[in-house]
């Protein structure tokens, strides 16, 4: 059961982020308990995913890029976050039923508007959330991850990083309604990534931070 999975895994990860990094959560109460939620975050390494079901509250249902399921490590990692794939750089209708499904069953969707790791930085987003913010009227929730770039190498543990998780409060996009362009996404997928960028040090914006609005 996905439940008990998912309490399977805070189970087991929550004391080992305690006992490997400097752990905390600020603004778990920001976190609608019920209903369609979509989850986004910056990107900092593979084990954002894991530290973010650890975090929040909720079962979250991630989209991943499609090489990530046939990589003999990362693989069965993904498949085991609830994950499905996602073509990057096209529109992948397959992903975009799935995404469109989970929020319908009233699941958490999370993505990562990045759509890479970075090293640290906040880069450019792409569209694919702010696509399915508006096709699907679902509240997004923002996430600022602090310090999981420290966690890339093993070696990690022996200096215990600072792992900040900073949940902001949910919003939902302005849409006019008619079909969604280019033009409609590029400014709402703005929107998404300064509220990223809001939860994290100036130093972590990177793109974002001289923009208006951050």
């Amino acid at each position: 059961m996905p439940w008990f999975h998912d309490l399977g895994i805070a189970f087991v990860m929550r004391p080992l982020l305690y006992l490997t990094t400097r752990y905390r959560v600020e603004g778990r109460e920001n976190v609608p308990i019920n209903g369609p939620l979509i989850v986004v975050s910056n990107h900092l390494s593979m084990t954002d995913p894991s530290v973010l079901s650890t975090s929040i509250p909720r079962l979250i249902i991630f989209m991943a890029k499609e090489e990530v399921f046939s990589h003999p490590i990362l693989g069965p990692f993904a498949k085991g976050w609830h994950s499905f794939p996602v073509r990057r750089g096209q529109i992948d209708r397959e992903a975009l039923r799935q995404a469109d499904q989970t929020l319908r069953d009233g699941l958490a969707l999370g993505i990562f508007p990045e759509a890479k790791r970075s090293a640290g930085k906040l880069q450019q987003g792409y569209f694919g959330a702010a696509l399915i913010a508006l096709r699907s009227k679902s509240p997004i929730l923002p996430v600022g991850i602090k310090g999981a770039d420290k966690m890339n190498n093993i070696s990690y543990i022996f200096h215990r990083p600072e792992l900040v998780i900073n949940i902001g409060k949910p919003f939902t996009l302005p849409h006019s309604g008619g079909r969604l362009t280019k033009e409609q996404l590029a400014p709402a997928t703005d929107i998404i990534m300064r509220k990223i960028a809001e939860l994290l040090p100036e130093s972590y914006r990177g793109y974002y931070a001289d923009r208006e609005g951050v």
